[in-house]
């Protein structure tokens, strides 16, 4: 069975979101959600989402492209999810690039291009 996992706050979901667990399933047969808790968000992302990190592992749980969601609690855990889940492939959108690339000695890593015209921070701007 071929592992992949993506991390993410994955907060005020739209299509862009799900574009992107869809193209992560298609490279494996199990995926794996890394899911900011709000700690994380609020004093190491420096942000904080709309929906609570329960509200968002239900909402992520619900969609058929996710097999298991995990939290994220910190930066540094990254190489040992890869390690205790036995991942085969880690995936992110292409605004990354590079920045996971520590990762290639434990697992694939590849960079999926965003879906252009979408993101939360859109969301947020044009709901203002």
């Amino acid at each position: 069975m071929k592992k992949v996992i993506t991390y993410g706050t994955f907060d005020l979901l739209h299509y862009g979101h799900i574009r992107l667990l869809k193209r992560a399933r298609e490279l494996g047969d199990y995926l794996i959600v890394g899911l900011s808790t709000d700690e994380f968000n609020a004093f190491q992302k420096h942000k904080e989402a709309y929906n609570t990190y329960p509200e968002r592992k239900y909402i992520l749980e619900a969609i058929r492209y996710v097999d298991e969601v995990i939290p994220e609690k910190d930066w540094n855990q990254k190489i040992k999810d890869v390690e205790k889940y036995d991942v085969d492939t880690f995936v992110m959108g292409d605004d990354w690039k590079g920045k996971f690339d520590f990762l290639k000695p434990y697992c694939e890593v590849i960079y999926l291009p965003r879906t252009p015209g979408i993101s939360t921070t859109k969301i947020k701007e044009d709901l203002k």
